[in-house]
């Protein structure tokens, strides 16, 4: 007994909602700075601001892969996650370009996130739960060339309505052009449409029968190759604890040490960094406080979710390196991309002007490239792939990108921002797929969604770092130049390429997870 092998538009349609996913994701990526900057945020304080979005999806991912897991209702398991976050995402969407403050703007990004997140995160499991094993490789690329579609449009509405629509790019100081708010209505109601569509055309397995599948699974790998199977080990109390100890020291100390820095200089300027080595100890904390629960046999989402972070299979945690290294590339990008092309390409930091704003619209036009390359290779990479293997694949995707990041630095024109956006696009297909599928061998099916979401702390986490390191490193390393963050981006991306060959991608299923 197996899933049944569903039909290319089949997969089409269960995938057809991370068009509009996407659609508000970058409008984020795009706008957010610009946004911020509209509003009156130092160019060193950016980083922080935008820390909202990673904490939220932190705390969202693996809440959503947990419960989503447990969930059966008359949409499903999966579903009413993808609808109740596309209804939240929309209302956001319309919320954000209207900021009339940087704090409500930042409030705004942390609602906007959250809710990105919660129709997100259940998508990767959506995969899992749909789709055999053979073809789940194509499923991830279906999603990833939704994503790549719907990015190149959402990253260049600006552009379009300004260039193709006649709709005003300047606006007064402290007001958000007209381009960019029509931009987020028109981002809105495609999420709301797109998430719909997959909502209504698609179906999934009921508990019982993914049950079903599981039991014969684990018969047929027992059947044939029993080195394939094995029992998961899961980290002592004892062991846990000491991990927990570590990580609150390690935390603690580092903590006393940011306090020692902002009390030397009077003007507490790197208070951001608190965001880091707090998150360090409270980590350890938890660690700690989890350890003793599970002695007394507690056992609930909570404890499941912290304990599981260090019960992740191998691959799991090998692949968890590549993914911070290549997602703090990506979000150094995010961040400093419009203040490295306004300042250092275009030579002007004047938010009221027009060699700005026609800057900053160029910058749309990038992330549109990037988005474009993403759509255009996310189903040449597979077949690369075979022929070599997905390690292979991913590193050099992930050095094509650092290179384009580096190579900023040394531009002057438009044309060849576009061509440095081209390996970042290789990069972003790459990241969007690969993983998910070096990943999906070396999970328990029973808990897809619940480890889909513990995986995304890797996302999370580095963008964290990058979002408090980054803007320290720009004033007191790079003379507040942000050009430099792109090149200590590209750096990190090539170096994640470079660990993808230490994956270990034998399979083994611990299917008594």
């Amino acid at each position: 007994m197996e899933k049944r092998k569903l039909g290319f538009w089949e997969i089409w349609n269960m995938s057809f909602g991370f068009l509009g996913i996407q659609f508000g994701f970058a409008l984020q990526n795009a706008n957010t700075s610009r946004i911020f900057d509209t509003l009156g945020a130092e160019v060193d304080k950016i980083g922080l601001y935008w820390l909202a979005a990673p904490l939220t999806g932190l705390i969202v991912q693996p809440i959503v892969g947990y419960f989503s897991d447990r969930t059966w209702t008359r949409l499903g398991r999966r579903r009413p996650y993808f609808l109740v976050g596309a209804i939240l995402s929309a209302i956001a969407l319309f919320m954000m370009p209207n900021s009339p403050t940087l704090w409500i703007a930042i409030g705004t990004l942390w609602i906007m996130d959250s809710s990105i997140n919660i129709s997100m995160e259940p998508f990767r499991a959506f995969v899992g739960d749909n789709l055999p094993d053979r073809q789940r490789t194509l499923g991830f690329a279906m999603q990833s060339f939704f994503i790549g579609t719907g990015a190149v449009v959402g990253s260049a509405l600006p552009y379009v309505f300004t260039n193709f629509f006649g709709i005003e790019n300047t606006a007064p100081e402290g007001i958000v052009p007209p381009s960019v708010k029509w931009s987020f209505y028109v981002g809105g109601v495609t999420f709301l449409l797109a998430v719909l569509w997959t909502v209504y055309k698609s179906k999934e397995y009921s508990p019982e029968e993914l049950e079903a599948f599981e039991k014969a699974k684990e018969a047929e790998l027992l059947r044939k190759d029993s080195g394939r199977v094995s029992v998961a080990q899961i980290i002592t109390e004892k062991k846990q604890l000491v991990y927990g100890l570590f990580f609150a020291v390690i935390g603690a100390a580092a903590s006393y040490y940011v306090y020692h820095i902002n009390s030397a200089d009077g003007q507490n300027k790197h208070k951001e960094l608190y965001i880091l080595t707090l998150g360090v100890f409270v980590i350890g904390l938890l660690f700690a406080i989890v350890s003793q629960l599970r002695k007394k046999n507690v056992k609930n989402a909570f404890t499941i979710i912290v304990t599981d972070l260090l019960n992740m299979p191998k691959t799991m945690k090998q692949l968890a390196w590549v993914q911070f290294f290549s997602w703090f590339a990506l979000f150094s990008m995010w961040i400093y991309t419009t203040a490295a092309v306004t300042g250092h390409v275009f030579g002007t930091t004047d938010t009221t002007s027009k060699v700005y704003n026609d800057a900053a619209d160029w910058v749309s036009v990038m992330f549109t490239v990037y988005n474009g390359v993403a759509a255009a290779v996310a189903f040449l990479l597979p077949v690369i792939a075979k022929r070599t293997s997905n390690k292979f694949t991913h590193m050099l995707s992930l050095i094509a990108g650092g290179i384009g990041l580096i190579s900023i630095y040394f531009l002057s024109d438009k044309a060849g921002l576009l061509l440095a956006m081209v390996g970042v696009g290789i990069a972003w297909a790459s990241i969007l797929s690969i993983p998910y599928a070096m990943l999906s061998g070396a999970l328990p099916s029973a808990k897809m969604g619940y480890y889909m979401g513990v995986f995304n702390f890797f996302v999370v986490i580095p963008q964290i770092v990058a979002g408090t390191i980054l803007g320290f490193l720009v004033s007191e390393f790079f003379d507040s130049e942000p050009v430099y963050a792109l090149i200590v981006g590209g750096c990190s991306m090539i170096l994640a390429g470079l660990l993808t060959m230490g994956v270990n991608v034998q399979k083994k299923i611990d299917i008594k997870a």
